[in-house]
C-alpha cells in the first residue's frame, strides 16, 4: 500500500495544537498571496473614488474619505471610452476569429493529415517562440506598411492587428497536442460513415475540442486587449486606437483620478471574461498538456 508523504504528518494534524499551527500558517500564506495580487486592483479602484488631493497625499489613505463616482463618469465622457472600447472589441474579435480558423486548420493538418515534412514544419513554427517579440516588430511593421505582392498599406486598419495575430505558435501547439490525444476509434468511425477530412473536423473534432478552443479563445482575446506597442505603431489615427493606446495618448492633461477610473473600466471586460470561463480555462490547459 503506497503512502502519500506530506510536510505535516497525520499524527501532528490529529493533535489540536498541530491543527491550529497548520491552519494558521496556511491561512497566513493564502492571505499574503491574496493581498499581493488583489491589493493593486483595490488601490486602483478606490483611487478613482478619491479627490485629486487625496490621491497625491503622503502618507496615502487606504480608503477614500469621501466616496465619489465622478471619476468614472468623467473618464467615460472625457476620454471617449465607448469609442476606444469598441475599437478594441473589433480588433480583438477579428484577431480571435482569424487565429481560431488558421491555428485550428494548421493543428489539424499537422496532427491528423500527416503532411510531408510535418515534423520539420512544426519544429520551425515552435522555433519562433524562441525569438523575442520585440525583434519581430520592425519586420511586421514593414510588411503591413507595404503588403508584399499587392503593395497596399494596412496602417490604421484592423487587418494590421488581425493578420499578425492569426499566426500564434503557442496556440497552434496547444491545439495540436489536444488533437493528438483524441480517440482514434472515433475518427475512424467517422471515416467509415463516409465523412471526409473537412466534415470530420467540423462535425467530430471541433465539438470534442471545446475545452481547448475556449483556452485558445481566451489567450487570443487577452493578447490583443492588453497589447500596447504594436497598436501604437500601426494606429496613428486617434479615432482608430484601442483603449490600451488611448489611455496613454489622452492621459497628458487628465487628472490622476480620472485616469485610474479609465484603467478600471478598461480592465473590467477581461476580468469578467476570466471569471466566467475560469473553469474552462483550467480544464482546457490540463486537457492539452496531459495525456489520458
Amino acid at each position: 500500500m503506497s503512502t502519500v508523504r506530506t510536510l505535516v504528518s497525520p499524527a501532528t494534524l490529529a493533535r489540536p495544537r498541530g491543527r491550529a499551527v497548520y491552519w494558521s500558517v496556511f491561512c497566513g500564506v493564502v492571505l499574503l498571496f491574496v493581498l499581493a495580487f488583489l491589493f493593486p486592483v483595490y488601490w486602483m479602484a478606490t483611487g478613482a473614488m478619491k479627490s485629486p488631493d487625496e490621491v497625491a497625499r503622503t502618507p496615502p489613505t487606504l480608503a477614500p474619505r469621501q466616496w465619489r463616482l465622478s471619476g468614472y463618469t468623467d473618464a467615460w465622457r472625457l476620454m471617449d471610452l465607448p469609442e476606444h472600447l469598441w475599437n478594441t472589441v473589433v480588433q480583438a474579435a477579428g484577431a480571435w476569429l482569424c487565429q481560431l480558423v488558421l491555428c485550428t486548420a494548421a493543428a489539424y493538418a499537422l496532427s491528423r493529415l500527416r503532411p510531408a515534412f510535418g515534423r520539420l514544419i512544426l519544429g520551425g513554427i515552435l522555433a519562433t517562440l524562441m525569438v523575442p517579440a520585440q525583434a519581430l516588430v520592425v519586420p511586421k511593421y514593414l510588411t503591413v506598411a507595404d503588403l508584399p505582392l499587392i503593395h497596399i498599406s494596412l496602417l490604421n486598419d484592423p487587418l494590421a492587428i488581425w493578420l499578425p495575430a492569426a499566426a500564434n505558435a503557442f496556440n497552434l501547439y496547444l491545439l495540436k497536442r489536444f488533437f493528438d490525444q483524441l480517440p482514434r476509434e472515433v475518427l475512424e468511425a467517422a471515416e467509415i460513415d463516409g465523412a471526409g477530412r473537412l466534415r470530420t473536423l467540423w462535425s467530430v473534432v471541433l465539438p470534442m475540442s471545446r475545452p481547448v478552443l475556449g483556452v485558445v479563445s481566451i489567450f487570443a482575446l487577452v493578447a490583443v486587449w492588453q497589447d500596447f506597442l504594436w497598436p501604437l505603431m500601426v494606429f496613428s489615427d486617434t479615432d482608430e486606437q484601442p483603449v490600451s493606446v488611448a489611455l496613454v495618448q489622452l492621459s497628458q492633461n487628465i487628472q490622476l483620478t480620472v485616469l485610474l477610473a479609465a484603467m478600471v473600466i478598461a480592465s473590467i471586460p477581461m476580468v469578467a471574461l476570466f471569471l466566467l470561463f475560469q473553469r474552462h480555462i483550467v480544464a482546457g490547459i490540463s486537457a492539452g498538456g496531459t495525456k489520458g
